[in-house]
C-alpha cells in the first residue's frame, strides 16, 4: 500500500511517500516540499499548493493519505496562512481519495518514539531508522512528512478513530 503524508505548510509543505508491504515491511518512496514565494498573494500561493499536490498524487497514487493536524502553542495569528493551506491540502486530497486521516503531533510522535513528547532530532533519528535511510531527509518538513506517513501505517489498523468524513 502505497501511503502518502503531509506536513502542512505556506511557504513550505513537506511530503513523504512511503510503500507498506502485506509483510510489514515499510520503504520509503520519494520525500520532498512543495514550496511557494512568499512575494506572491494568498490566492496564488494555495493554488501553487494546489498544483504541487495534485502532481504528488497522480505521481505516486497513494491509497492512503495522513495528515498532521495543527498545534498552535503561542500566537494563532502565525497559524492562519498554514490553516489555510491546510484547507487546500484537505479539500485537494479528500477529492483524490477517500481515504483520509488526521494525526496530532503528539499522537505521530507516540507512534513512533513511544513518547509522546519526543523532540524533533528524535523523532528524525527514528524516521531515518525505521525507513533505513542513510541519512536524516532534508528539509525536517519532509522529514516531518514520512513521520505522518509512518504513524499512519503503524497504526492504520485503528483506521475508523483517525478517518476525516
Amino acid at each position: 500500500m502505497i501511503i502518502l503524508g503531509l506536513d502542512p505548510g505556506l511557504a513550505t509543505m513537506g511530503y513523504g511517500v512511503i510503500e507498506k508491504q502485506p509483510n510489514d515491511n515499510i520503504t520509503a518512496v520519494d520525500f520532498g516540499v512543495v514550496l511557494t514565494p512568499k512575494d506572491e498573494s494568498l490566492p496564488v500561493r494555495l493554488a501553487m499548493l494546489e498544483e504541487g499536490i495534485n502532481k504528488i498524487l497522480n505521481k505516486y497514487k497513494p491509497e492512503e493519505i495522513a495528515v498532521e493536524e495543527l498545534f498552535f502553542s503561542k500566537n494563532i495569528t502565525t497559524g492562519i496562512p498554514v490553516a489555510h493551506a491546510r484547507g487546500v491540502m484537505l479539500l485537494t486530497c479528500i477529492k483524490y481519495c477517500g481515504r483520509l486521516y488526521e494525526y496530532t503531533p503528539n499522537q505521530i510522535k507516540q507512534a513512533l518514539t513511544g513518547y509522546g513528547k519526543a523532540d524533533k532530532i528524535q523523532m528524525q533519528h527514528v524516521v531515518t531508522s525505521i525507513l533505513h535511510l542513510q541519512k536524516v531527509p532534508r528539509p525536517d518538513d519532509a522529514a516531518d512528512a514520512l513521520a505522518v506517513a509512518l504513524c499512519h501505517a503503524h497504526t492504520s489498523r485503528f483506521g475508523k478513530l483517525f478517518g476525516i468524513r
